[in-house]
């Protein structure tokens, strides 16, 4: 597939998931909730109405979108996206989840590295209807989503592990 990936464009996803803290990414290493060989999970930096705390499953190599993402890739994030949100219905007591993924600037693509969103979502809160209410978060209201998180997959792994 043809990129559309802006001349110049520096992948703000990758230098989350290199650890890299400068202005040419949100990403903090306090919102990374989950990281294995594969895939990592941060806590979003822009937070939706109604669905705060909303995480993205990324893969940890760079890829532009889903056209360009390896099935085995594809496989390691949606298990990475089920455990975040079982974890996720666990600590926020959330009433159901949704997940969202853009591809190319006509289909909302933002950032132009392949990530899931994960998403709480709570009866009655009229997601699709104030999904594009955005702001962004401080980091410290992403912390604490960050740690809930970060229990809850603790509390799940330690019972797979038994």
């Amino acid at each position: 597939m043809e990129s559309k990936v802006p001349k110049n464009y520096v992948c703000p996803i990758c230098l989350g998931v290199q650890g890299v803290e400068n202005k040419d990414t949100l990403l903090l290493q306090q919102d990374l909730v989950y990281k294995n060989k594969e895939v990592s999970i941060f806590i979003n930096s822009f937070f939706v109405d109604t669905s705060e705390g909303h995480v993205i499953v990324v893969p940890n190599k760079h890829y532009e979108n889903i056209y360009d993402l390896p099935e085995k890739v594809g496989h390691k994030i949606f298990d990475a996206a089920k455990m975040i949100s079982i974890a996720m219905k666990k600590a926020y007591n959330c009433d159901g989840i949704t997940t969202r993924q853009n591809n190319e600037p006509a289909g909302d693509q933002h950032a132009f590295h392949y990530h899931l969103h994960v998403l709480p979502r709570y009866e009655g809160d009229r997601f699709n209807e104030n999904s594009g209410n955005t702001r962004l978060a401080d980091p410290k209201e992403r912390k604490v989503f960050a740690v809930k998180l970060k229990k809850a997959l603790e509390k799940i792994t330690s019972s797979r592990d038994e």
